[in-house]
């Protein structure tokens, strides 16, 4: 926008979008077809020889004066004047104007009597400006919001495009797709049955990402089978990496969750534990009561607080908030000695807890 427009005043950027909208060759046309006749009659019934310039000027302040101040006064989704006070303004203006020009300026210039300057003509023009100027004035204002609307659909869809990348990007480590690639050319020389085997992994795991970032929620079974493949993967790679464990309560497995949170958390473990150099067992454990969903997934290797530039683990908290609200917490810590299970504080546990149900969902 340019600084005239910034600097304007609200009235004449109402008649500058007034204008416009005017001149819209869908506009020009109707307008045309009522403006000429009206014109060629006042010539043709009037004696004076002032009678068309006076009927041009009438017809030139209706078209410019009343959507304008319609528009004005009347903003399609706001309010700037109280509403009775606006129709006294806008009726009045329509009255003040059609009799200024009608009947105070032929008797500035000694004109005659015309047709659509007597008093029947008047209150004709009156009618015109009042009912003509809320119709042109509504039409200019929906086309508008139609295409601003129009405008903010395409830059969200821009938009949408643009986090769907993100999502991808922050769900799967490009290090961990990177590195797995480098192997999988290896194994092609060394192994073809286990580079077989990574390739196939790889495939399903990025089939299932891609459906994942276009939707708003699939049933747990897709997150547990998305982070089984991934230690699936970095146990082809190196079997003695790890022993994984899963335990799921019965029946779990089809409760709805946001697409792709425990990716992010199962890929931070893989990173910072048995990536990291870290030996011992990853454990993913589910289980629920009548109405919270908890996932716990402990990994070997001490926690050692937030990571600079960490994106993954504060993506999930996000999309909690956004899927859950204040019903969902998320935490992650060092595995404490006192858990049940015998854990111990060289190693991390991540804790996730949600509603059974989505927002507008039955469990």
């Amino acid at each position: 926008m340019s600084q005239v427009a910034r600097d304007s005043s609200p009235l004449s950027r109402v008649f500058a979008g007034t204008v416009a909208g005017l001149s819209a060759p869908r506009r020009l046309f109707p307008i045309a077809v009522v403006v000429v006749p009206l014109l060629a009659v006042q010539k043709s019934f009037s004696y004076d020889a002032m009678a068309l310039p006076v009927g041009m000027l009438m017809c030139a302040a209706f078209l410019l004066v009343a959507p304008t101040l319609w528009r004005y006064l009347f903003p399609l989704h706001r309010v700037r004047a109280p509403g009775v006070l606006g129709a006294i303004v806008y009726g009045a203006a329509g009255v003040g104007l059609m009799f200024g020009i009608g009947r105070g300026l032929p008797g500035l210039i000694g004109m005659g009597g015309t047709l659509l300057t007597t008093f029947p003509g008047l209150l004709v023009s009156v009618a015109l400006f009042w009912v003509g100027g809320w119709g042109l004035a509504r039409d200019i204002d929906l086309e508008q919001h139609l295409l601003a609307s129009q405008a903010r659909a395409a830059a969200l869809e821009r938009e949408a495009e643009h986090a769907q990348l993100l999502a991808l990007r922050s769900h799967f480590d490009p290090h961990f797709l990177f590195n797995t690639l480098n192997a999988i050319a290896e194994w092609c020389r060394e192994d073809g049955l286990v580079a077989e085997r990574a390739i196939l992994a790889l495939s399903s795991m990025l089939h299932t990402i891609m459906t994942a970032i276009r939707a708003t929620h699939w049933p747990l079974a897709k997150e547990l089978e998305l982070a089984d493949t991934l230690f699936r993967m970095y146990l082809i790679r190196d079997p003695e990496l790890f022993v994984y464990t899963r335990d799921v309560q019965p029946g779990l497995e089809d409760t709805d969750v946001p697409p792709m949170i425990l990716l992010p958390i199962a890929e931070n473990a893989m990173k910072h534990g048995p990536g990291a150099g870290h030996r011992g067992g990853v454990a993913l454990t589910v289980r629920a009561d009548a109405t919270t969903l908890v996932i716990e997934l402990v990994n070997p290797g001490a926690y050692r607080g937030p990571r600079d530039g960490g994106s993954g683990l504060p993506m999930v908290e996000k999309r909690l908030l956004l899927a859950y609200g204040d019903r969902a917490s998320f935490a992650i810590g060092p595995d404490h000695p006192d858990h049940e299970d015998g854990s111990d504080p060289q190693r991390t546990r991540v804790t996730v807890r949600v509603p059974r149900a989505l927002a507008g969902r039955s469990a």
